[in-house]
């Protein structure tokens, strides 16, 4: 690698550093960060702060008290520049008008109205551009945009805890009784930092009837998840937690005339593909389905998912409710205190 190679990597993942400072504030755009570096020397960050604030490229720009500078000046940003007005004017008319020579892209935006278009815009105004420099890691720290865009549907996360043998839970059969605890304090934290991140939340009907839960994100700061159950059934009812005025719901049902409380949308429809598609026209990004077993199973089965973690608890149960069957994919592994996570991440769509 070269040392010109080395110094782009080095401002781009500063870039990414103030990208992903904005964590869930800039939706529906992406996070992005740029950085603007003469002779060697940093000389202006930008970020993406929250949806509605300047972007990253004008912002870093506008810190630069001599304009002159800027010609002479090499822009690192994490995406690629939007050429198109949308709640700001286009970052590539910003970049073009101050007079700035290079300009260095992790990533393009794959967007339908960019696409390259911004690159396009740049190099016909005689800026040089260079693409590709941390380019996996930029796509990742977007993950849910990309997805989105490319994909036609939210980011899809599977996530269960299960025993070293496989079961996710004692085979209860009363409402109350509290379901076995294999995820430690830790990694519930964590759960409920993911609740933060992702814009929606599902589980299916049977664990909404046995757990009651919430679904919010309790142990961490921020906005809760919309929550979302399918109701098959017709065997839920407002007296659920899910559907109290905590956050948002939605109901898939097969009847739209239950009463499921004023702060809840029924939708008519249980066909889990036919659900994802009108998650995606309501534009969300990101989606968490923790279960119980047959509804994950319904996701891998599809291949509607990207993303699959598990917690594996310290302790055999021997016999209960079986895990979800989780493809046979690479993972990674880590500990977080008596739990051990793996991480499945799809390749293809």
């Amino acid at each position: 690698m070269t040392a010109m190679n080395d110094i782009s990597e080095l401002y781009m993942r500063r870039c990414l550093e103030l990208a992903s400072s904005a964590e869930g504030l800039t939706y529906p755009n992406p996070m992005v960060g740029a950085v603007l570096s003469c002779d060697g020397t940093i000389i202006a960050e930008g970020k993406h702060a929250f949806y509605g604030a300047p972007h990253a490229e004008p912002d870093a720009i506008s810190k630069v008290n001599d304009p002159e500078i800027l010609k002479k000046c090499t822009l690192y940003v994490n995406l690629e520049p939007c050429c198109h007005f949308g709640k700001t004017p286009p970052c590539t008319e910003k970049i073009i008008s101050a007079g700035i020579p290079h300009v260095v892209v992790a990533a393009l935006d794959t967007s339908s109205k960019i696409n390259g278009k911004g690159i396009k815009a740049l190099n016909n105004a005689g800026v040089v551009t260079d693409v590709g420099i941390l380019e996996n890691e930029a796509r990742r720290l977007n993950k849910f945009f990309y997805a989105y865009h490319e994909k036609k549907r939210p980011y899809i996360l599977l996530k269960w805890a299960q025993t070293p043998d496989g079961f996710i839970d004692s085979d209860r059969k009363t409402p109350g009784i509290p379901p076995i605890k294999i995820s430690n304090n830790l990694t519930q934290i964590v759960d409920h930092h993911w609740r933060n991140q992702y814009q929606a939340i599902m589980v299916g009907t049977n664990t909404i009837v046995m757990d009651n839960p919430n679904l919010t994100n309790r142990c961490w700061y921020g906005k809760n998840p919309l929550r979302i159950t399918i109701d098959r059934r017709g065997i839920l009812n407002h007296k659920y937690k899910i559907f109290n005025n905590e956050a948002q719901s939605i109901v898939f049902a097969t009847n739209s005339e239950t009463n499921y409380g004023n702060n809840t949308e029924v939708i008519p429809c249980t066909d889990l593909t036919h659900i994802i598609k009108i998650l995606y026209d309501k534009k969300i990004q990101s989606l968490i389905v923790e279960g119980g077993t047959t509804l994950l199973n319904s996701f891998i089965e599809l291949g509607l998912w990207d993303e699959i973690i598990t917690f594996t608890g310290d302790f055999f149960l021997h016999n209960g409710v079986k895990a979800p069957t989780p493809p046979a994919v690479p993972f990674v592994s880590e500990h977080l205190g008596s739990n051990k996570i793996f991480i499945k991440l799809k390749t293809k769509n």
